[in-house]
């Protein structure tokens, strides 16, 4: 069965709430989302995060990622990027390039930040270079999705986003839980037609 890979590094939770919802949009437009994380990194290179994760989402494979009918990103910002582990586990994906695996298939990207000013539509507009030189379809969310025009917390065209405050206290509200779940029915519907 196709999926859709929802692939995130969340820090205190909050990115991994977002996925969540992609990965119900995805569901509800009948696609099968695989959640899939990945581990911290360190500067000590011999201190290495156990295989399978204490808890949570499993961490994410190139296998994963090759075999995915279309693919959600998503990560806190950080000076207005992606966080480093993700980023660290996309920089291993060079042979999925050179052989064309991902190219055709669609993408979005989806951020969180604990500043309101933190470079959210930079992150998503960051996290989308990588996957544009795989030759992937960019989607992003219309302002026909009405939940864009009215958010005073997060959203963009370019993907759902999250304002968490100073102490990741503000919760998801509900017009960025309307657009993550319909930036996830969205990625689906698109997945299945390139498919």
């Amino acid at each position: 069965m196709q999926y859709i890979l929802v692939l995130y590094y969340s820090s205190s939770g909050t990115t991994r709430q977002l996925a969540k919802l992609i990965a119900r949009g995805v569901e509800q437009q009948g696609m099968q989302a695989m959640l899939r994380t990945v581990p911290r990194i360190s500067a000590n290179n011999q201190s290495i995060e156990p295989s399978i994760p204490t808890e949570g989402d499993c961490y994410a494979t190139l296998e994963d990622l090759s075999g995915c009918a279309g693919l959600a990103v998503g990560s806190p910002t950080r000076f207005g990027n992606m966080a480093a582990p993700l980023k660290y586990f996309i920089d291993q994906s060079s042979d999925l390039w050179m052989n064309g695996h991902l190219a055709g298939k669609p993408a979005t990207f989806f951020t969180s930040t604990s500043s309101l000013h933190g470079g959210q539509e930079s992150t998503l507009l960051t996290m989308m270079v990588p996957f544009l030189h795989h030759g992937m379809v960019i989607c992003g969310i219309p302002y026909s999705e009405t939940a864009l025009l009215h958010t005073q917390s997060g959203g963009t065209p370019y993907g759902v986003s999250h304002w968490a405050g100073n102490a990741n206290a503000q919760p998801i509200s509900d017009a960025e839980k309307s657009l993550a779940i319909s930036q996830g029915k969205r990625l689906a519907l698109l997945a299945d037609k390139l498919n």
